[in-house]
């Protein structure tokens, strides 16, 4: 059977996903004179613009698409109001030269991530809350359609043989598609989008995610060359931390980025930055972040950021941050800090490498210096939770020490979390080191008394 077949047959099922009934200004009420005019401009300019080519002149193509709707909207008979006209022709142009109905919500400054569950159910996230909007596709080939002209440009393919894809847009936003027989809902796209306005240590305080103190203690130990780990959940903000902590590296230092898709965006003069790449068509070519990691440590780096690690590399990552690769940062999934130490050991186990246990814990003990781990909770807002100390080992088991936490007390009326930042009281081993570097913390960030900033 045929993909366009298996789109087709798949559509008696995602058709019972389809709400019974969306506002008309946006769903309904233009599909038809958009889907006629689109067909029009194909015939017309000569070229389906719908995949994925180049466009040189987007000036002269939107001229031309514009002509070709005003002439196909003279000709109804059906009545188009001025701001009816600017809508369809707006709506024609998303087709023609951008993401079909997705391309607004790309475009909404206050829209993080858009995803869309087969062609009628449409979500995205604004402000960590999920919604669903009252955007919807045509139908699975229409879907089918888009992700093909979004995909293409990054030379990458999705069909039968291969089904799902990973990728980046120019402006760095993640794509994840992933198409039938393996969904069973129809075509599925996730694009988590890049934020034009790049964070600031600043702004983590101002929105809550951390306290000066706490922001203080991370500059120390950056500069100090500790080795940090950031774990947390999926979509808690563990990469935007990252990069935030990441500009506290002195810009005379050689940095070395490792990622799945570039995401980091460090403003020091000496980056490196490096991406993985997969197998092409004949399972061949693949380079993975073990690789990468590998043939950095080659590369005379100073620091070594990898985006995260979820597999062998994590044993890679963990020679190097003890063969003299101080201040080296990634990030990990995990629940806790603790739950970080459980994964780190499991990864490790992954390269294939037969370890006592006690040795890969010993390897970890002495890497890493510190978790930072970030949630993002009921209210959508995303703190960071836990500033946490690796202190080594205590007979079989890896001791670790809070020394900022986020202390939760509740739900408000409104539906936010209530709670507040604070110290644990307990003095972190690691500032004799940044004292001997010439790092001062004042001691009052970490009385408790202190904490709540």
């Amino acid at each position: 059977m045929s993909l366009m077949s298996r789109l087709k047959e798949q559509e008696m099922v995602t058709r019972e996903n389809k709400p019974s009934q969306l506002p008309n200004e946006i769903t309904g009420k233009f599909q038809e004179p958009v889907f006629a005019i689109h067909r029009e401009v194909i015939k017309e300019i000569g070229v389906d613009l719908s995949a994925g080519q180049n466009l040189e002149q987007t000036g002269k193509i939107e001229q031309e698409v514009r002509q070709v709707a005003e002439s196909y909207l003279e000709k109804q008979n059906r009545f188009f109001t001025k701001a009816d006209r600017e809508e369809i022709i707006r709506q024609v142009m998303d087709e023609v030269i951008g993401y079909g109905p997705i391309t607004p919500l790309l475009k909404d400054e206050t829209v993080s991530e858009v995803m869309v569950n087969g062609p009628y159910q449409i979500f995205v996230e604004r402000r960590g809350k999920l919604e669903l909007t009252p955007v919807t596709f045509r139908n699975n080939e229409h879907l089918y359609n888009i992700i093909e002209r979004i995909i293409a440009p990054l030379g990458r393919r999705i069909d039968e043989s291969v089904p799902m894809v990973d990728g980046r847009l120019p402006d760095g936003s993640r794509v994840n598609a992933i198409i039938p027989p393996l969904a069973l809902n129809g075509c599925i796209l996730t694009i988590r989008k890049f934020s034009s306005q790049l964070l600031k240590i600043e702004d983590l305080i101002r929105n809550g995610t951390l306290t000066l103190p706490m922001a203080k203690f991370l500059e120390g130990c950056v500069k100090g060359r500790l080795n940090i780990v950031v774990s947390g959940g999926t979509g808690a903000g563990k990469t935007s931390t990252l990069n935030i902590i990441s500009a506290f590296i002195p810009p005379d230092e050689r940095i070395v980025t490792i990622e799945d898709s570039a995401e980091l965006d460090l403003n020091q003069e000496h980056v490196i930055s490096l991406e993985t790449r997969p197998a092409n068509i004949e399972q061949r070519g693949e380079i993975t972040i073990r690789d990468l990691v590998r043939n950095s440590l080659r590369m005379r780096p100073d620091r070594l950021v990898v985006g995260e690690v979820r597999g062998g590399e994590a044993l890679d990552m963990l020679q190097a941050m003890n063969t003299g690769h101080d201040g080296s940062l990634t990030t990990g999934h995990s629940n806790s800090p603790r739950d970080m130490i459980s994964r780190l050991e499991t990864m490790v186990l992954m390269a294939g490498i037969e370890f006592p246990i006690r040795a890969i814990r010993e390897q970890i003990s002495s890497a890493i210096d510190l978790i930072v781990h970030q949630s993002r909770l009921q209210d959508g807002s995303r703190k960071i939770t836990h500033i946490t100390e690796v202190l080594g080992m205590e007979g079989d088991i890896i001791t670790l020490q809070d020394v900022f936490i986020f202390d939760k007390k509740g739900i408000d009326e409104r539906g936010r979390v209530k709670g507040f930042h604070r110290a644990t009281g307990l003095k972190p081993h690691c500032l004799d080191k940044l004292i001997a570097m010439g790092i001062h913390i004042p001691d009052e960030y970490f009385r408790p008394e202190k904490g709540d900033f």
